[in-house]
């Protein structure tokens, strides 16, 4: 079962864990004020998941709720806590930095809308 600080919120539907871009970070050096053409290596990207997944319920109210479950994560400064992908893969440290949902609630015998999670392992 996937979670975030030990909460089960990608659990009412489907959803998958994309790792994001990993390597040196390098910068063009016209950008950092040195002397052009060429580029410099600036340490190691910092590591990032993006969760994308449907919140899903029987009802609006249902829904709301695992919409606020989701968003009283984010906070300001960031904390980390452990992620946990659907593979049962730990993922310590991350820290939730974003969150965004799809343009739409869609409604039929459930409620539900599309979103994606950002979270991020600082440096």
């Amino acid at each position: 079962m996937s979670s975030y600080n030990a909460q089960n919120i990608f659990g009412s539907g489907p959803h998958r864990f994309q790792m994001g871009r990993q390597g040196e970070e390098v910068v063009a050096n016209f950008v950092i004020s040195q002397p052009p053409p060429g580029s410099t290596p600036q340490g190691l990207r910092e590591l990032d998941i993006i969760v994308r997944g449907r919140l899903v319920s029987t009802t609006e109210a249902g829904l709301w709720t695992l919409r606020d479950t989701i968003t009283a994560l984010l906070t300001h400064p960031p904390t980390s806590a452990t992620l946990v992908d659907q593979t049962g893969r730990l993922h310590a440290n991350m820290s939730f930095i974003e969150y965004e949902e799809a343009d739409r609630v869609d409604r039929g015998r459930g409620y539900s809308i599309a979103y994606t999670a950002t979270f991020r392992r600082f440096v």
